[in-house]
């Protein structure tokens, strides 16, 4: 088997939660660092062998080969409005075919996520896809913005990223990889997690791969969730369909 199949069917293994696999891929997968992936917290740890041992990513209706396209229904033109909300903000989408201004989901609900390929938490991929296919059309949207801050977990580009998130059935928007804390090494953070950070009761740094933030119709932020929430308890995924029921009622 050449080089770069291995590395595809390790990614691949990988992806679908083949724990015992992740050490035998860490030669090819350099970026996976420690044995479980994303560092966790001890009570997430005790949701990985659930998490592992779900059944394989189902298989989503062909889509575009560099990710998602975005819902036709929404509007190509908006007001941004002032500058201190989050409609003021715009972004690339994963396919660098347009710049998406987020002033297209005024009205909306929102859950913005930085995601990773090759993480402990990639799994969270379909706990995420759920509610939006449940909640769509009642007007909630998944926002997935790469980043490959944390550990090299999502060093490859926009194909390689939409390799993953098909073997998750994701079709939700996906954005162009970004920095979401600032540093010397990877630069500037987007300035969408830098109002991000600054509103209230979201104070502080991301701390790892899939933090999240559920954002009102209002464009305020509802809720911050922690980074390994969504590892396997079904507790979290019945919290958070809850939680966006009730942004979506307002």
């Amino acid at each position: 088997m050449a080089f770069k199949e291995e590395t595809t069917a390790c990614l691949a293994d990988l992806v679908r939660g083949s724990v015992w696999k992740r050490a035998l891929c860490r030669p090819w997968l350099p970026g996976l660092g420690a044995r479980d992936g994303c560092r966790q917290s001890p009570a997430a740890t005790t949701t990985a062998t659930a998490t592992a041992s779900s059944p394989a990513p189902k298989t989503p209706a062909p889509a575009s080969t560099t990710g998602s396209t975005f819902d036709s229904g929404l509007p190509t033109t908006c007001d941004p409005g002032p500058a201190n909300q989050i409609y003021a903000f715009s972004a690339q989408d994963l396919a660098a075919t347009e710049t998406v201004p987020l002033c297209r989901y005024r009205n909306k609900v929102m859950l913005v996520t930085n995601v990773a390929s090759k993480c402990g938490n990639t799994p969270q991929y379909g706990p995420l896809q759920a509610p939006y296919e449940k909640h769509r059309d009642a007007g909630f949207f998944v926002l997935g913005f790469p980043c490959n801050q944390f550990g090299g977990q999502e060093p490859g580009d926009a194909v390689e990223i939409t390799a993953c998130t098909t073997k998750y059935g994701v079709s939700f928007p996906m954005f162009e990889k970004i920095t979401v804390n600032t540093d010397a090494k990877f630069g500037a953070e987007h300035p969408l997690y830098t109002w991000l950070k600054a509103q209230p009761g979201a104070a502080g740094k991301i701390e790892w791969n899939f933090a999240k933030f559920l954002i009102g119709r209002d464009g305020k932020l509802i809720k911050r969730y922690s980074a390994s929430f969504l590892n396997g308890a079904a507790s979290e995924q019945a919290q958070l369909d809850a939680d966006i029921a009730a942004a979506l009622a307002k």
